[in-house]
């Protein structure tokens, strides 16, 4: 309960002074840059750049640099080299909020207080123990999700809708709101989103997938408001003001299972009342006999798919392409006892969880992730164990799909370079910009970000970026979500045959180079793909774990601790009591509600919302307790949980930047060759979040009416 007073300072003096006006300008630019990434080039003397390489390379850490380097990228048209090299410094939802912290601690605006309350924690706000709570958690939902248990189940769902399309889109919509209150919505982002992708591919009268893909992410979004555990807001809000996790529970399920019943008739007859959106009957292709009695790959496994992973960008939506969809949903994989096992593990964590959390008023408070990171270890040790133990098999899988691959892409670049030279007929140079003309043609953007060639690193996806994004790559998520699989560069990397052979299919290279050298990068790189091949699923889950969240927290803890010295949070507490003293409980829902929805989209995401609203809050209990005037337990609490009702559904509001399963849902539909705009994105979604927190607020006001009274919150 939230029955003390957080004793802060609620002078607001303090913000004549020139640090905080500043504070208060850093916060708002670094949120601005947050909704609106961009890059800043950076411009590096080449003679410096060679002698780093150089230095780097003779220790063998690097590759050595290459001498004879393309004009596109080291010299202008003129084939002169430039001075200087380019380097593109991405500003987004994690370098921002560094980079906003570090200017405030340089200028002084910021000390030891602040950094300390925002790592270790204040006002009974622990973001260290939110983090290990929130990735060790993830890990075991993220696990359930590798061993294909939500992709099966929602193949189930498939086949039980039939072809009736508006019984299809009840299914999924049920399916996907009980999935998500139990695991959260970042599994449920990672399958669900491929399997509407793959679905409405493969249908031939869903012309466009917007109904099905903007549901999905909205009830998801929605049912992630019921369990603490199900979003990272919910658990500082329940740390904020001391709510146990049953009682969180308890307060919002109402309002959360009515918005849920309420919205669905709404989608499915005002806001996607079209036929070719969700049509009556939905037309599936066949899936042939003998792909259904293929024995399902494990996607997590390296290049698992062999061939077909590398034609299915190339073929698109064409038939093969279809064929190729419709085998993913169609004849899932399913590790039965991983996914048993992980069910288990996490409801026996949920069940810890809310047990030691309930009786820590005579046990005493302990971090909470006390309970979920052994859960985690256990998940993890599975994992492992259950990779060495089909080693063997998976090897061989990812041996045998790498050298497909690497098949298809030289008869590929061998018929796209006699196709050019018999066009052309000219010599090697303009056969080759011919060639790298005719792949621009052929890939979209996405379809070269999932080469399985690629690096996964922070620079390559910086240089692959969405142009209409640009900065913005969330890291949750390096591959595709129905294979969870990532695979290292072959290129440089792996020092093989097939290797040299992918990085120039000519066939003359391997006897013309002798290998190169042994570095440190080439065998972190070999190590890796090793680790990828006999533990594909640990590996998996690892690299799925939303690690950008935690310098993102961690800096927007410190940016609205900031904000709490310099006086600014008071200021704000001291408008929000004004508007609760003339618009009552009825306003202080309402208010709150339409708050923590647009500052999900202004303020660093639902997150950074939640941090701030909270310490907004708590600077509003001070005041009431100072000047000896305490909130009545209905208004209190109702403004408590129509922030929880609004940082939750503000996710699907305006902007893909309001949560990072926003990034996570557009990064995963660009990679299927489905692109939603922001305008888009805003457009579909007013009328969702309008109805959607419309209804949440109206029941949260009636309930906060017949089961909160008027007398003081903090009176037991």
């Amino acid at each position: 309960m939230a029955n003390e007073s957080t004793n802060g300072d609620t002078d607001t003096s303090r913000i004549r002074q020139w640090r905080s006006i500043v504070t208060l300008i850093v916060f708002f630019f670094t949120n601005i840059v947050v909704l609106f990434p961009f890059h800043i080039p950076l411009y590096i003397p080449r003679l410096i750049c060679h002698a780093i390489e150089d230095a780097l390379s003779s220790m063998r850490l690097i590759r050595p640099r290459e001498i004879h380097s393309q004009n596109g990228r080291d010299g202008d048209d003129n084939g002169k080299k430039k001075p200087f090299v380019r380097f593109n410094f991405p500003m987004n939802f994690v370098t921002a909020p560094l980079a906003a912290d570090l200017f405030l601690l340089a200028i002084g605006a910021i000390g030891r207080d602040e950094v300390r309350g925002g790592t270790l924690g204040a006002n009974s706000i622990s973001p260290i123990d939110i983090m290990a709570f929130f990735l060790t958690l993830a890990y075991i939902a993220i696990s359930i999700d590798a061993s294909g248990l939500i992709r099966y189940l929602a193949f189930k769902v498939l086949q039980w809708g039939g072809d009736v399309g508006h019984r299809l889109f009840f299914y999924l919509y049920a399916f996907f709101f009980g999935l998500t209150a139990f695991i959260g919505n970042d599994p449920i982002i990672l399958s669900g989103t491929a399997f509407l992708a793959y679905m409405t591919r493969v249908s031939s009268n869903i012309v466009h997938p917007r109904a099905w893909i903007h549901t999905q992410f909205a009830v998801a979004n929605i049912a992630s408001a019921i369990l603490v555990s199900s979003n990272p807001t919910n658990l500082v809000l329940a740390g904020a003001f001391h709510i146990k996790f049953i009682k969180y529970t308890a307060n919002v399920i109402v309002p959360v299972v009515a918005t849920a019943v309420v919205l669905f008739p709404f989608l499915l007859y005002i806001v996607f009342a079209n036929e070719s959106l969700i049509p009556y009957s939905i037309k599936m292709h066949e899936l042939p006999a003998d792909i259904r009695g293929k024995k399902p790959i494990n996607p997590n496994i390296p290049n698992a798919r062999g061939k077909d992973q590398e034609l299915e960008n190339d073929l698109a939506n064409d038939e093969s392409g279809q064929l190729l969809s419709l085998e993913e949903i169609m004849n899932p994989f399913l590790d039965k006892g991983g996914a048993a096992f992980g069910a288990v593990i996490m409801a026996v964590t949920l069940i810890t969880l809310l047990g030691i959390n309930a009786a820590a008023s005579k046990t005493g408070e302990h971090p909470v992730f006390w309970v979920t990171l052994p859960g985690a270890f256990v998940m993890f040790c599975w994992d492992i164990a259950f990779g060495w133990i089909h080693r063997k098999d998976t090897r061989d899988i990812a041996r045998k799909g790498r050298q497909d691959i690497e098949t298809v892409r030289a008869e590929r670049a061998i018929r796209e370079e006699g196709a050019t030279g018999g066009v052309s007929g000219q010599d090697s140079v303009p056969m080759f910009g011919s060639f790298d003309l005719g792949l621009n043609q052929t890939y979209s953007p996405e379809t070269q970000t999932e080469e399985p060639s690629r690096a996964p690193s922070r620079k390559s996806k910086a240089a692959n970026a969405d142009d209409d994004e640009p900065g913005l790559t969330p890291t949750v998520s390096n591959n595709p979500p129905q294979g969870l699989m990532i695979t290292m560069p072959n290129e440089a990397n792996e020092k093989t045959p097939e290797t040299d052979f992918q990085r120039n299919p000519s066939p003359e290279r391997p006897l013309a180079h002798a290998p190169e050298p042994q570095t440190l990068t080439s065998l972190v790189a070999e190590l890796w793909v090793w680790l990828q091949e006999t533990f594909p699923t640990a590996m998996t889950v690892l690299s799925h774990l939303p690690y950008a969240l935690v310098p993102f927290a961690f800096a927007m803890f410190v940016l609205v601790q900031a904000l709490v010295t310099k006086g600014w949070v008071p200021v704000f507490a001291y408008g929000w009591d004004h508007w609760v003293n003339k618009t009552g409980t009825v306003g202080a829902v309402g208010g709150m509600g339409f708050v923590s929805v647009i500052l999900c989209n202004f303020a660093g995401t639902n997150i950074g919302t939640t941090i701030l609203l909270c310490r907004i809050i708590q600077s509003w209990q001070d005041i009431h307790h100072q000047n000896g005037t305490p909130i009545s337990d209905r208004t209190f609490w109702a403004t408590v949980y129509s922030m929880a009702l609004g940082v939750n559904y503000g996710a699907f509001s305006a902007a893909f930047s309001a949560s990072l399963a926003g990034l996570l849902w557009r990064d995963i539909l660009a990679r299927k060759h489905i692109r939603v705009h922001r305008l888009d994105f805003a457009r579909v979604n007013l009328p969702i979040i309008a109805i959607s927190m419309t209804v949440g607020c109206v029941v949260l006001v009636g309930q906060v009416y017949i089961v909160r009274g008027t007398h003081p919150y903090d009176q037991k």
